[in-house]
């Protein structure tokens, strides 16, 4: 290795072991550890560090990833749904006229940074504050194991409308038309079987996570090379193979690079421009619009027919602004439409909606219960076939959760108890497929509170099994367990020794650690069917 590779490991040796530390801090204190790479990247700033090679190419990295695994979950029908198109075009239309007024009267007012703005900047910046972020919301929503939810389906939705916007606008700013070339791109979707074909040959080891890359590196270059925004051809090779059994087996196995690579975009945003009194103080004056923008979401999504607790949890997932409105005004800066200092702003901004997000993420069931009877005000009483409450048909088994450990659960349920056992996920598709296996399964939420009202009423159900994705999952449905007073068994299912005694902790009376457990069942099985 030459030396300077050596001295540029060394300086962003550095920065990793600050944003660990600041990471970790933020953690401790119940933030989530991006708010703590954030804040390394402003500390880096005011110390006069620039953003190393390594650490710009982590960033670039994690956003084609991000994009890619985006794809890899998106059902194209989402799209085409009123509660997703109709709502983007309204919310973003309502939003950048107010913002671009308000921005355009203080620049008339002759305020700081907002003097000598005309209205076509300020339509600009209105622009780039409507979105929201799409690296916040996938992580919020993969962290809790709900990107296959209703209301997840509905917000990841809503940014990829918002994120096509904004790659439109990344074309159109450059002055340039995508070239000739570009229509070569419409050959990838005959291309698909191959793809899937490729994907189905690559195994389960390392093999499958390098194909993943060349998927998203590859795609994000060949759209390059035709004149549009690398990050939309990451996107359209997630779509391309989302369908494919295997799709979900590519994400897991890319997730761990994904997050790795989105450290070094955080902390990228904390050091993009000096910082000023005058730029911290609009942007804490621009951090509180953000609920500006969520009541109008929330709105909306009701008008369209959603349930008042989906589209609360749509809404409090899009609470923030977007690393997209970064890029927009880094191109205004660099065309000189607007001053640098702007860029700190909308960085600053973006930092605190995510400060601000972050615990309402967390809390969203909490707050939904709270306050149900503010947010039922809203609610219509037409209901979507996909968003109505469902009824458990007088179960007295549930099992939560119809992934593999599931499904596994729910077919030797049914074995010792026949028809009274019921299955319950919120991936629509899923169901889908279950019933059509002949399972009796339905398309619900563990920590929907209103399912539990519901089940509180007419209640037969005596054991609760929570095979859900993660700790977090199990939690919300154990809290929602606790504030009807359910006194049935709880059963439910860890991936670490620690889960196990937070479960039991919470209400579980019985907790299954699907690793530690396996052997013990599978060597019970052997010993079945072969004994010595």
């Amino acid at each position: 290795m030459e030396f300077e590779w050596i001295s540029v490991a060394l300086g962003d040796a550095v920065w990793i072991v600050l944003a660990f530390a600041m990471g970790l801090l933020a953690k401790l204190v119940g933030l989530p550890p991006l708010v703590g790479f954030l804040a390394t990247g402003f500390v880096l700033n005011y110390l006069g560090t620039t953003s190393g090679e390594m650490l710009q190419k982590l960033a670039d990295l994690g956003i084609t990833l991000l994009l890619f695994t985006v794809g890899l979950k998106l059902n194209p029908k989402i799209l085409i749904r009123p509660q997703v198109w109709s709502v983007t075009i309204l919310h973003s239309a309502i939003v950048i006229a107010l913002f671009s007024a308000a921005i355009f009267a203080m620049a008339l007012l002759g305020v700081s940074l907002f003097a000598g703005l005309d209205f076509k900047i300020a339509l600009l910046l209105a622009f780039a504050l409507s979105f929201s972020s799409t690296v916040f919301v996938v992580k919020s929503l993969e962290e809790k194991g709900e990107m296959k939810s209703l209301h997840g389906r509905i917000a990841v939705g809503i940014l990829v409308m918002q994120d096509l916007a904004a790659v439109v606008f990344l074309a159109a700013s450059t002055g340039k038309l995508p070239s000739l070339w570009a229509l070569l791109l419409f050959l990838l979707i005959p291309l698909r079987p191959l793809f899937h074909y490729l994907l189905q040959r690559t195994g389960h080891g390392e093999l499958l996570i390098l194909y993943g890359m060349v998927l998203a590196l590859g795609g994000a270059e060949l759209f390059e090379l035709g004149g549009v925004k690398g990050d939309l051809g990451a996107l359209i090779m997630g779509v391309l193979i989302s369908t494919h059994p295997k799709s979900t087996e590519i994400a897991k196995s890319m997730l761990g690079f994904k997050d790795l690579f989105l450290v070094g975009f955080f902390l990228s945003i904390g050091m993009l421009g000096k910082l000023s009194a005058e730029a911290l103080i609009i942007g804490l004056l621009l951090a509180p619009f953000i609920l500006l923008k969520s009541a109008l979401f929330f709105i909306l999504m009701t008008r369209f027919k959603l349930r008042a607790r989906t589209s609360l949890l749509a809404t409090i997932n899009l609470t923030n602004y977007s690393e997209f409105g970064l890029i927009v005004v880094a191109i205004a800066v660099t065309n000189g439409w607007v001053d640098a200092q702007w860029l700190v702003i909308i960085a600053i901004a973006l930092s605190l909606s995510f400060v601000i997000a972050s615990p309402l993420s967390s809390l969203d069931d909490k707050i939904y219960s709270r306050y149900r009877k503010l947010w039922m005000k809203f609610q219509r009483k037409q209901r979507l076939p996909d968003d109505t409450l469902l009824d458990t048909l007088g179960a007295t088994i549930a099992v939560f959760g119809m992934g593999r450990v599931g499904t596994g659960a729910y077919d030797r349920m049914r074995e010792l108890h026949g028809d009274t056992v019921v299955g319950i996920d919120f991936d629509a598709e899923r169901i889908k497929k279950h019933q059509q296996l002949g399972r009796n399964a339905l398309h619900g939420d563990p920590s929907d509170a209103d399912f539990w009202d519901k089940i509180e009423r007419d209640h037969s159900i005596e054991l609760v099994m929570l095979a859900l994705p993660n700790l977090e999952a199990n939690l919300d449905a154990l809290g929602q367990l606790r504030v009807i007073s359910y006194t049935g068994r709880v059963a439910a299912t860890a991936r670490f020794p620690d889960e196990v005694k937070i479960l039991q902790q919470t209400g579980a009376t019985a907790v299954f650690n699907i690793y530690t457990e396996a052997g013990t069942g599978f060597a019970d099985h052997v010993e079945a069917q072969n004994p010595i």
